[in-house]
């Protein structure tokens, strides 16, 4: 394949590769229209359309020079618009369905939260539960930072409640909890799936439908580029790849590498706006390697080995938002004390989940790096 682009043009290829995706975006639209009430076919066509439009929209960012620039930058603004409208109700129902898991693991029967020693303060900043007369709980064995059911002298080991026991704090709250994250991110999930609803039958939609099935026919190139030689399209493909190298050596790599380093929960649930500054340069990376793999489909390279890293900063970014799902949860008017020590814990949860994605990301990163020199 990557032989075959050698002996065509720079437009030729860049027209080949965009009209493959625009011929997919109005497949999946048609999908999607004709799925009627069958909402897992709406959904996957939903998908396969915001798949499409990515790729339409950060193919024309890369090549932008070869394009013709006002057209590439009006259209990209659409799809972004598009692709983003149409994500959040699919977002909302996965960050439901991740916590409401989350809380059934964490509160079951069979185990309760480990006691993490490196980050007694992912447990400090949570209220203790207090019972109907005001008495507070027992602390646990590790004292006060310790969760219920952890054992203080056997750090990252449970202890599975006794068969006849009370149900710990955590289970009190967890139920609540789950409530309320299911109230919220339900309210949420309708209001998206209204908006995408709006949008879909909305005339700027079919302004940017029109769009796209003129680029499935024609592709607008700048007049100079047109018969430009192949070589032009991998000086613009390693800018992008450049600047993911730099946004990649501003993480803190070295203490990713070490697993539970604590790194992604320094700051804990009181501070969580911090945590999300914290993960903004992951974010920033998730987005530019996202456009490296674009570009690497453009020219015909095989971009598997960064299938993994891609997916571990995709955890990354969901198991971010979830924390940040639960901690705003948590900051909910006159909520139970037992509730908001549950969404604490879930809160400490996925901050751990972001940092294992950070984990996994450093591991995959590395081996993907020495396997492309």
């Amino acid at each position: 394949m990557a032989q075959q682009h050698h002996d065509s043009t720079a437009g030729d290829a860049l027209t080949e590769y965009l009209q493959s995706q625009a011929t997919e975006f109005l497949r999946s639209l048609r999908l999607h229209g004709e799925s009627g009430v069958a909402a897992a076919e709406a959904s996957e066509a939903a998908r396969a359309l915001r798949r499409a439009a990515r790729r339409i929209s950060g193919t024309l960012h890369t090549f932008r020079p070869l394009t013709d620039q006002g057209w590439a930058d009006g259209l990209r603004t659409e799809l972004a618009w598009l692709s983003g409208t149409l994500a959040l109700e699919h977002a909302y129902a996965s960050r439901q369905d991740r916590l409401l898991e989350a809380l059934h693991r964490l509160s079951g029967a069979q185990h309760l939260p480990p006691a993490r020693t490196e980050v007694p303060d992912a447990w400090a900043v949570l209220p203790a539960p207090t019972a109907r007369g005001g008495d507070r709980p027992a602390p646990g064995p590790g004292g006060p930072g310790t969760p219920p059911g952890s054992s203080a002298d056997e750090p990252g080991t449970t202890r599975r409640p006794s068969p006849g026991g009370k149900p710990g704090a955590l289970t009190v709250g967890a139920a609540r909890a789950g409530a309320l994250l299911e109230r919220q991110l339900t309210l949420a999930r309708t209001r998206a799936h209204s908006a995408a609803l709006q949008a879909l039958g909305s005339s700027r939609f079919h302004a940017v439908a029109d769009a796209v099935a003129v680029l499935a026919s024609e592709v607008p190139l700048a007049p100079a580029e047109a018969t430009h030689p192949y070589d032009a399209l991998p000086p613009l493909a390693a800018r992008v790849e450049a600047r993911l190298a730099e946004a990649v050596a501003t993480l803190p790599l070295g203490r990713a590498a070490h697993p539970y380093n604590a790194e992604a929960l320094v700051h804990g649930l009181a501070s969580a706006p911090a945590s999300e500054q914290q993960d903004a340069p992951w974010h920033q990376v998730r987005l530019l390697l996202r456009l490296h793999r674009y570009a690497q489909e453009v020219l015909g390279t095989d971009a598997a080995r960064l299938a993994g890293a891609s997916e571990a900063l995709d955890r990354h970014r969901d198991a971010a938002e979830a924390a940040a799902a639960s901690a705003a949860a948590a900051r909910t008017p006159r909520i139970a004390p037992a509730t908001a020590y549950a969404l604490g814990v879930l809160h400490a949860d996925q901050r751990h989940e972001v940092e294992a994605a950070r984990f996994a990301f450093q591991q995959l990163w590395q081996r993907s790096t020495v396997a492309a020199t």
